[in-house]
Parts: structure tokens; C-alpha cells; sequence
């Protein structure tokens, strides 16, 4: 029989991993209970402490919870109607910065008392940001003279999920981080190195966890660690090292024995946005509203396909006449689309449509598109027609220069995605928090439409179910998305954890020891 096993998720953000360590199953029952989240944006801890209250309903969620997610009744108009799930709800998350004293204060004393009543039955989850270790915030603070990595507390934040292994004692703990975590280095030496070192080492004594990866893909120097998310089934190109780690006593065989990540087919675009009613871009700087959108946006169709055929290039001929195309098709529809959601929308592929979509759902939440400059659109369309024509998103090169935005770094070479369409038939690029800029690396594919992704596609891209409400305003709902784990690698992630555990019989503590655990098979 399944057992129960506490879980501990510690730089949160909106709950990628909980939810999909919460939501797994074997023979029927919940495998995994979120006894503690942590997180200290406000927006993203309002969103994963409101998750957490839908967890304590045995059954279905209750109407007054879709009236809420539609904008029908307030917060405290839900909350009040089921005061102990609420209550349940605020015990169980914490907003907190980790690594402060005051968090400590706070947190260690939950942290003791969990590692008693557990007696080794938990698992730590969580990825401490990342945004020093990233590609993108290395070349940063490589512009800034100022910039010391040894005095960045960021690459060592780590080290606060290492005390909080120390603590809690886990027999499993999961630990998420960017691609660019590999090739960091602070005075030459390789952080990655040194977290494996410190990772090993941190219940107390030397090697007294194993690290080991999720995959059989092999590899070296960290790769054996790097997970595609793209190869399980997440209609993304999100590459990211999870480091899996297992309590040394822990009798787990040997490497054939190991359970892996199974492979899964690839997810496109298309599967999970293909079905969604279409929706209009906004106007910005400009007076918004349907017939003036239409206007605007065939005037940006008409230049685009202008410049295009200017260009004297078979491809870009086509490209011309795609854009012509768009035009005599949006000058037909009669009745334009809105540009906030006002349906829910299933999906032909049966395994994700079970994971997303929620037929109690009168409409998506957090869909509503935003609002585009005239030469945006112009760029969104010629991008979009030349993705339609080519089957790729154009680079810098290949806008015509009429379309070229006055922007100093165009055409250096370091911008060449400046504008980047999703297309239909592949996974997506990653989705990152830079959504929330100005969505020109996120254009959706549908030229009708026009214009960046919404957040609620966004969050599909990154297989947060259509229920999962985003609180915040629009920019701290795309930062919460781009920054979070795919709830649905998550939950794969969560199979690999269980097998682990499923074979395990965990003995308590003994009074007076730090660390006295003898499992054995059972």
C-alpha cells in the first residue's frame, strides 16, 4: 500500500513542483501531502498560498472558487465560505525570504518539529533563484564595472537549502536550477562543483547523500543532470538541471535498477494553443477598440507585405503574399474577436487535455492580451508571415530594412531574436520571465491575431492547469509563469521520487541522535 510522504517546497514561486508532486497518484491515493511552502514575492505567494487552499478539498472544487477565478465575488467572499480550508491553507504556506535571519527565526523552529513527526518520511523540493547563474544575467553583470560574483549573495543562496537539508533530514530531496548553473564559475572555480560537494554532505557527514540523475541519458561535467523538458511530453524547449538527491541509507540498488523519466511525444504549440478562441491585440498609445484594432492592423499587414516585396526574393515574395492574404481575411470577419477570454478551450491531445483543461471553467483566467505600438504589429505581421511561409521565426537579417526598429544593437548580431514567433508545429522556446517586458521574443503564431502571448498561454506552455489562478497584476502574473517548474514535468519528477521510496521502510529517530535511520526493504 501507498504511503504518505511530507513534502517541504522552499523557494516556491507560484508552486510549479507542488502542484505536481500534490497531484500524483498510485493505486488511487495521494502519494505526496505539501506540508510546508515557502516563498517571498508577494504576488507569487498570494497565487501558491490560494493553490494550497484548493488542496484541501477532498472532492471538487467549489463553485464560489470559479466565481472567484472569474472575478464574480472577492477574495474574502471565498474564503469566508470555508474558513477551515483557508486556515488549513495559511498554515501550511510562508511568506519568507530564505537566507534572513528573521526567516530563520520563524521557519526552524516548523522545520524541527517536522523532522520529528516525519522520522525521515519527507522530501525538499525547491530551486534557489537563478538568476545569477543564468546566461543572460552573467552577460548583465558582465556590463557592470561594479559587479563582484564573490558578493552576490544570489550564487549562494544554495547554501540555505543545504542548512534546511540539515534540518529536515529528508530521504529524497529535488533540487531545480537553470542551464547556465553548469558553466558559473566565482574565481575560477566551478560553483557547480562546489554545490555538489556541499549537496553531498549535507546531512552531516561526508557523502551522506547521493546524488543522482533523473534520466539514463549519460553525459558528463553536470549534462547527466540536465533535463529537456521538451522529451517529456511539455510543449517547451526548457532545458534545466534537477539534481535528485537520496539519503545514503537508503538501499536503492544498483544504476539498472533505477527508475528514469520516460520519454514522451513531442507536444507542439498547436496542441495546446491550437483550440483557444482567438483574440485581438490591444492598441497602445492610441484609442483602442475593435474596428480601430482592424484598421491598424491591415495598414500593418499592407507596409509589411510592402517591404517584403521590395526585398525581390522568392521566399519574401511569399511572404508578401501571405501578408496580402491576412489582410482580405481580416477585412471579412464580420464579427472581430475580443481580447479577453470568454470561453474555456479543450485540447485534441487526450493526456494533456486531462492535465489542462477543466470543464467548469466559463471562461480562461489571466487571458487577456495586451496592448501593441502601430510598428510593432507591423513587425508582429511580417514575423508571423514569414513563420507561416519558412516554418521558422525570422532573425534580424531578414527583415527588410523599412521594418527594422531604431534600436542601436539591431544589427550587431547580439539581438537576432529580437522578435521571436512561436510556430505551430514544434515546442516553444523557453518561457522566461521576460515575458513580462514586451512580448516580442513570445508572438503568437495566428497571424489574424497579431500580437505577444497571453499569460494564460504562457502557463500552458508551461502545463499549469487552466484552473491555476495567477494573482497580481498582468506583469507579476507572466513573472511568476516564466519563472516557475512545469507542473506536469513536476509530476513526473514525483513517479521517479516515489519509486524511489515505494520500496522503503523508514525506522524513527532514535531519542538523542541527529541522524539514526536504518530502512530496509520491505
Amino acid at each position: 500500500m501507498s504511503r504518505s510522504f511530507k513534502v517541504v517546497d522552499i523557494f516556491a514561486g507560484p508552486g510549479g513542483l507542488a502542484e505536481g508532486f500534490s497531484s500524483y497518484r498510485a493505486g488511487g491515493k495521494h502519494v505526496f501531502e505539501l506540508a510546508l511552502s515557502v516563498e517571498k514575492e508577494v504576488s507569487a505567494f498570494r497565487t501558491l498560498r490560494l493553490r494550497a487552499f484548493t488542496r484541501h478539498f477532498d472532492q471538487e472544487l467549489p463553485q464560489e472558487y470559479y466565481d472567484y477565478v472569474a472575478g464574480q465575488i472577492g477574495l474574502d467572499q471565498l474564503t469566508c465560505c470555508y474558513p477551515s480550508q483557508w486556515a488549513a491553507a495559511c498554515a501550511e504556506t510562508k511568506q519568507l525570504e530564505l537566507g534572513a535571519p528573521e526567516a530563520a527565526s520563524e521557519l526552524d523552529p516548523i522545520l524541527k518539529k517536522l523532522a520529528r513527526e516525519t522520522s525521515g518520511n519527507s522530501v525538499l523540493v525547491g530551486g534557489p533563484p537563478c538568476q545569477a547563474y543564468s546566461l543572460v544575467g552573467r552577460a548583465r553583470n558582465r556590463g557592470n564595472v561594479d559587479y563582484d560574483p564573490s558578493q552576490d549573495h544570489r550564487h549562494f543562496l544554495y547554501k540555505e537549502y543545504i542548512r534546511i537539508i540539515g534540518m529536515l533530514q529528508p530521504a529524497i530531496f529535488v533540487m531545480e536550477n537553470v542551464k547556465g548553473f553548469l558553466s558559473s564559475r566565482i574565481g575560477g572555480e566551478r560553483i557547480f562543483n562546489r554545490v555538489l560537494s556541499d549537496l553531498r554532505s549535507a546531512g552531516g557527514a561526508p557523502d551522506s547523500y547521493r546524488i543522482v540523475p533523473l534520466t539514463a541519458d549519460g553525459g558528463r561535467n553536470g549534462a547527466e543532470f540536465l533535463i529537456r523538458a521538451e522529451k517529456y511530453g511539455v510543449p517547451q524547449a526548457r532545458h534545466r538541471v534537477i539534481l535528485l538527491g537520496i539519503r545514503s541509507d537508503l538501499d536503492v540498488g544498483d544504476r539498472g535498477n533505477h527508475p528514469w523519466l520516460d520519454q514522451r511525444p513531442v507536444t507542439s504549440v498547436r496542441d495546446v494553443l491550437g483550440g483557444m478562441p482567438r483574440l485581438r491585440s490591444g492598441l497602445s498609445k492610441s484609442i483602442d477598440g475593435p474596428q480601430q484594432w482592424r484598421q491598424v492592423a491591415i495598414e500593418a499587414m499592407r507596409t509589411a507585405g510592402e517591404a517584403s516585396f521590395a526585398f525581390e526574393d522568392e521566399l519574401m515574395d511569399r511572404v508578401a503574399q501571405r501578408l496580402c492574404d491576412g489582410m482580405q481575411e481580416l477585412n471579412c470577419v464580420r464579427d472581430l474577436p475580443p481580447r479577453s477570454s470568454v470561453a474555456a478551450a479543450p485540447l485534441e491531445n487526450k493526456e494533456l487535455s486531462d492535465w489542462l483543461f477543466d470543464p467548469r471553467l466559463s471562461s480562461l483566467p489571466n487571458h487577456e492580451t495586451r496592448g501593441h505600438m502601430a510598428e510593432d504589429l507591423t513587425r508582429y505581421a511580417f514575423a508571423i508571415a514569414y513563420s507561416d511561409v519558412a516554418g521558422r521565426s525570422p532573425k534580424a537579417g531578414a527583415y527588410p530594412v523599412a521594418l527594422a526598429p531604431r534600436h542601436d544593437n539591431w544589427s550587431s548580431g547580439k539581438f537576432a531574436d529580437r522578435f521571436r514567433v512561436q510556430t505551430w508545429d514544434s515546442p516553444s522556446t523557453t518561457v522566461t520571465s521576460h515575458i513580462s517586458k514586451d512580448g516580442h521574443y513570445f508572438i503568437h503564431p495566428d497571424l489574424l491575431q497579431c500580437r505577444s502571448l497571453t499569460v494564460r498561454e504562457g502557463a500552458r506552455l508551461q502545463t499549469f492547469p487552466d484552473n491555476y489562478f495567477f494573482e497580481g497584476n498582468r506583469t507579476q502574473q507572466y513573472v511568476q509563469v516564466g519563472n516557475a517548474v512545469p507542473p506536469y514535468l513536476a509530476h513526473q519528477i514525483a513517479a521517479v521520487v516515489h519509486g524511489y521510496l515505494e520500496p522503503q521502510v523508514v525506522r524513527p529517530l532514535r531519542a538523542g541522535t541527529s541522524r539514526q535511520m536504518s530502512l530496509t526493504l520491505t
